[in-house]
């Protein structure tokens, strides 16, 4: 699996990216976000029981991603026609703010590491920063959903560019290295 300092893969994929029949569809590769910092969330396929909640609680929060410069990207290995038809099925998934990618060809997947040997995406989630390298990796269980504000709270450490001590948050103090080592030689 690619990690903390690898570069992210390239890739073309098909998205839904709305609800109306006539622009439900587009073409998206790596460079259409090219400069922002992006999170690339994965899960095992669509009309499943945990991958909603999650897919709906990266909607709910798109606006907070958005405001940190960051765009969120999901994905499966389901083509865009069964997102589209998820989308229409499922009341939370309706208005996503965010493209769904389809790597029917599994391509990412496997370039990324994260293909089960059952031919699904492990549920996998990735911070990648303005410069294509990823800065934050993560796969759970199957049967875990992950936790979008942790997500969120991870790219706000690596955007801060400051050392964040466990369970930091945007706003509280950060570490000082200086100040910490000579504090261990007095």
């Amino acid at each position: 699996m690619l990690t903390v300092g690898d570069q992210f893969p390239e890739y073309e994929l098909t998205a839904c990216v709305s609800l109306d029949a006539d622009n439900a569809f587009e073409t998206i590769n790596h460079k259409t976000y090219e400069g922002k910092w992006r999170v690339v969330f994965f899960w095992p396929k669509d009309f499943t029981f945990i991958c909603p909640t999650e897919i709906a609680e990266f909607g709910r929060l798109n606006e907070e991603f958005a405001d940190r410069d960051a765009q969120v990207l999901g994905a499966s290995v389901d083509n865009e026609f069964v997102h589209f038809a998820w989308r229409k099925d499922h009341p939370d998934l309706r208005e996503l703010p965010f493209p769904m990618l389809s790597d029917l060809n599994r391509e990412l997947t496997s370039a990324l590491g994260i293909l089960t040997p059952d031919g699904v995406a492990q549920r996998a989630t990735f911070i990648v920063d303005p410069n294509n390298e990823i800065q934050f990796s993560m796969v759970t269980a199957g049967s875990v959903g992950r936790n979008v504000k942790e997500v969120l709270r991870v790219l706000d450490a690596l955007q801060s560019d400051e050392l964040c001590p466990c369970n930091w948050n945007k706003g509280e103090a950060t570490l000082d290295a200086a100040k910490l080592m000579a504090g261990a030689d007095a």
